[in-house]
């Protein structure tokens, strides 16, 4: 691990300044990096898929345990840096992964997991991009917003439209706690590292999202209003099939399970024929 000391002089012999627009806060304590390593149950054959490695405190131990590491670096005053440190088992992508992860896809291998501590103002969209990719990673291990984690893994009841959004592709589960203190420069929060398993591709998603989408789209109504306004649908027709499939037509978008808004997504969109 590098101290604070050690990360301010990096910084100075390459001229950067950790920035807010890109989420640049190192860490600089060792136990959340042994639990990304622990969560990601790591062998020899995987390759890892990795953003934003600053000075490697993640993917020099990572590049340790795996076959092969594609790390996205959006920061062009790394190259220097990278030119020396870089291990001979990993791949530096210069540019967003956002826009480029697409293009590595071609080249990762059936099994490829995904270990990142992420900016945390891209998390959901970043979160989105890898469970919708084809082929589909292994298992996702990234550390977010201590509040973001706990969304993410919602019960029904308390769900929210990101809460459903990964639960329909994977199994969440929050590893750890990450304290602000873990981080040069401190963070203004508290952060969590989480992993999602039992990744699964699904042919219907866009149908599957536009119901959902529709059902979250406000909290202080209840679905029927919600569904019936946003589909365009007749309200009649909308409450038999909530009461059919929910058993209730009371019910509100958050208190759904998975598999009721499977139901009901497939219901509705054949109501819609």
């Amino acid at each position: 691990m590098l101290t604070p000391t050690e990360i301010k002089a990096l910084c100075e012999t390459y001229r950067l300044s950790p920035s807010k627009a890109y989420g640049q806060n190192y860490l600089v304590q060792p136990k959340p990096i042994s639990d990304m390593l622990r969560a990601g149950e790591l062998v020899p054959t995987d390759t890892i898929v990795e953003v934003g490695p600053g000075f490697g405190v993640l993917t020099m131990p990572l590049a340790e345990h795996v076959q092969h590491v594609y790390s996205f670096e959006i920061e062009q005053k790394l190259q220097e840096y990278w030119q020396t440190e870089c291990p001979n088992n990993v791949d530096i992508v210069w540019g967003n992964a956002l826009y480029q992860f697409q293009e590595l896809l071609p080249q990762l291998p059936v099994g490829y997991k995904i270990l990142a501590n992420v900016p945390y103002h891209i998390t959901s969209q970043l979160i989105q991009l890898f469970l919708e990719a084809n082929p589909a990673p292994e298992r996702i291990v990234i550390m977010v917003q201590r509040e973001v984690a706990e969304r993410i893994c919602a019960r029904p009841g308390d769900l929210s439209l990101l809460a459903v959004s990964v639960q329909y592709y994977g199994t969440p589960r929050i590893v750890s706690f990450v304290s602000k203190g873990n981080f040069f420069p401190s963070p203004k929060v508290d952060s969590a590292i989480v992993s999602i398993a039992n990744i699964v591709q699904h042919e219907e998603s866009d149908l599957f999202f536009q119901v959902v989408r529709a059902g979250f789209s406000n909290k202080r109504k209840k679905l029927v209003n919600n569904l019936a306004a946003v589909l365009h649908m007749e309200r009649d027709a909308v409450q038999q099939i909530v009461t059919e499939v929910c058993g209730s037509d009371t019910v509100r978008a958050q208190e759904l399970t998975i598999d009721i808004w499977k139901r009901l997504a497939t219901a509705l969109t054949y109501a819609t024929k």
